[in-house]
């Protein structure tokens, strides 16, 4: 069994014959645990291992977040910024580590999450690009006060990034996706982009289409790179 500097539950990944195992780590939304995104452990290609990690900072019985943060009437947000900083420091510990003794290099990871989930996946692929494959990001935003952080363009030639949205969402607005996905445009990486009729969940055909694009990560190009 691994050891990790926070919570998880994990999924051992089962790989076909010829098959190399991936690993995906996944984060909840804020308020949840890892519980929450576990329950999509069945949907995940057999090739992964998953990880679904626990938040560090406790809200409450059986809720967690990343970091805390206030909303002000214009809809501005404003982030606990040490929080941020050592949640950031321990998601990067926790997939260097899973990583390295589950034997997967850093071509085969990906980060997953929803919510503010979502946003330490961004955050890890933008500002630690080198150190995963891909994220996988549902109804997410980015972090401002991270910017000055993002590695530079070159360092994101081979990677890819799912991002998707409901056009109802009423917790994080249609905007803020379309922010994600201008900021990824302007990368050399591998953008997938959808926008769903719905509010602050994953859709049925959501999921389904994001772990099509798992799948599809894992198929080897022609020269024996993956896509």
């Amino acid at each position: 069994m691994i050891s990790l500097p926070l919570t998880f539950l994990a999924r051992p990944a089962r790989p076909a014959a010829g098959q190399e195992a991936w690993l995906l780590v996944l984060m909840h939304g804020v308020g949840s645990n890892e519980q929450d995104l576990f329950g999509l452990a069945p949907h995940v290609p057999p090739q992964f291992h998953v990880l679904s990690l626990r938040a560090p900072f406790t809200m409450g019985h059986g809720a967690y977040a990343w970091f805390q943060f206030t909303v002000e009437a214009d809809g501005t947000r404003h982030i606990n910024v040490p929080q941020e900083e050592q949640a950031r420091a321990l998601v990067q510990q926790s997939v260097a580590s899973a990583a390295r003794q589950l034997g997967i290099p850093a071509e085969r990871v990906v980060l997953g999450g929803f919510s503010q989930g979502g946003i330490m996946s961004l955050s890890q692929l933008l500002t630690q690009p080198q150190s995963l494959r891909a994220a996988l990001v549902w109804h997410s935003r980015l972090l401002p006060e991270i910017a000055a952080l993002h590695a530079p363009a070159s360092a994101f030639a081979g990677k890819a990034a799912w991002i998707s949205h409901g056009t109802y969402d009423n917790v994080i607005p249609l905007t803020s996706a379309h922010a994600v996905r201008d900021r990824l445009r302007a990368l050399p990486l591998q953008l997938t982009y959808h926008e769903y009729p719905g509010a602050h969940e994953i859709r049925p055909e959501e999921l389904r289409a994001s772990m099509r694009w798992l799948e599809d990560l894992t198929l080897p190009a022609a020269d024996g790179t993956y896509q």
